[in-house]
């Protein structure tokens, strides 16, 4: 089981997404990572995942474990913004970490 913890650079982008039913299932993501399944992941480096899933345009949410039980949501995006995001995620942590 995990503490998911929002970022509010996370939270600004999950609710800025525009389709009610993308948040909705996003956010069914997150609930079920609570109860430990994080489901496809992906180490990106710098300590950072990403979870991938594959609806839309192939979404991404980026996140840190620590301490084994809490994920730390630093950002999201698309497939075809996937490099940026996950820059800007790597550069979160570090700020979270410090």
């Amino acid at each position: 089981m995990y503490t998911v913890i929002e970022t509010e650079e996370f939270t600004r982008w999950l609710t800025g997404l525009k389709d009610r039913m993308t948040r909705a299932r996003l956010q069914a993501r997150l609930r079920k990572a609570t109860l430990g399944n994080v489901g496809d992941v992906k180490a990106v480096g710098d300590g950072v995942f990403e979870m991938r899933e594959f609806f839309g345009p192939g979404w991404r949410m980026y996140y840190v474990e620590s301490n084994g039980a809490l994920l730390v949501m630093l950002g999201g995006g698309a497939k075809s913004s996937q490099v940026k995001d996950i820059e800007r995620a790597k550069q979160l942590a570090k700020e979270w970490s410090a």
